[in-house]
């Protein structure tokens, strides 16, 4: 089943086609990694689906919805959820506060209703709270539940930002450069936390990566990038192996490339 579409996108800033009649599809319960050089156009699909970009052409779809034209502010809604490179957390509010915040689109309350604490706010935040305690437990995050994002080491902040999203119940989760500022061990955690999220929650997974030992580690199929075009698209060796992709690394010409 095709969870994800995105068919023929295209962005321009000005004179500069960032990314440039790009196709593909997510199958549902996969993990899709789309590497490239600096510049390729990863991070701006990403914006693009996550509509903080409005696309010059193109559609997107999840599942049978045309979401080309939503606004940002209800992706969540539709079951996207985004991580990013620097990371995005309130560093004077603690891991669980954080958490809680990525349950905001859950809220059926309306303002009179808190204001009064009706018993059903108090169903509600009861239930945003045990669905917050299971992401800590699935991330084995207890020991710092009550602690303030500025006093937690970079890496925990980078699961704590994972757990956010995973917080909103995504169907979609797009991780944007998961490994980035992450030290060996702790990108090979960042791996098993992916895979548990692919394997026990049943989410699907794009991810933008450059640490290709964890794009091998995880990934289903990838999508090789360059100058906001389609390079290659397969298994991570197919795409890996591919004389473009490899060109575009490296540079200059490969030995029996045509």
């Amino acid at each position: 089943m095709i969870l994800f579409q995105a068919n023929d996108l295209s962005v321009r800033f000005g004179g500069i086609r960032a990314v440039d009649s790009v196709t593909f599809e997510v199958r549902q319960g996969e993990v899709f990694a789309i590497i490239g050089p600096n510049g390729a156009g990863k991070t701006t699909i990403f914006n693009l689906i996550s509509r903080i970009y409005n696309s010059t052409s193109g559609k997107l779809l999840l599942g049978d919805t045309d979401f080309t034209q939503t606004p940002a502010w209800r992706i969540a809604g539709l079951g996207i959820a985004r991580t990013f490179q620097n990371i995005e957390l309130f560093p004077n509010a603690t891991l669980l506060q954080n958490l809680l915040i990525g349950r905001h689109y859950h809220a059926r309350t309306n303002f009179i209703s808190e204001m009064m604490f009706l018993p059903s706010v108090r169903k509600a935040e009861l239930r945003h709270r045990e669905k917050v305690e299971d992401v800590i437990a699935f991330l084995g995050l207890e020991r710092y539940r009550d602690s303030l994002i500025a006093n937690l080491p970079y890496g925990v902040r980078k699961v704590v930002e994972l757990g956010r999203a995973l917080s909103i119940e995504p169907k979609l989760l797009l991780l944007d450069e998961p490994s980035s500022g992450l030290n060996v061990e702790e990108t090979e955690g960042m791996g098993f936390w992916i895979e548990d999220i692919k394997k026990d929650l049943g989410i699907t997974v794009i991810m933008v990566e450059h640490d290709m030992a964890l794009v091998n580690q995880v990934s289903d199929r990838v999508m090789a990038l360059n100058y906001g075009k389609v390079l290659a698209m397969g298994t991570p060796q197919q795409v890996q192996s591919h004389p473009e992709v490899v060109k575009a690394y490296l540079g200059g010409e490969v030995e029996g490339a045509a």
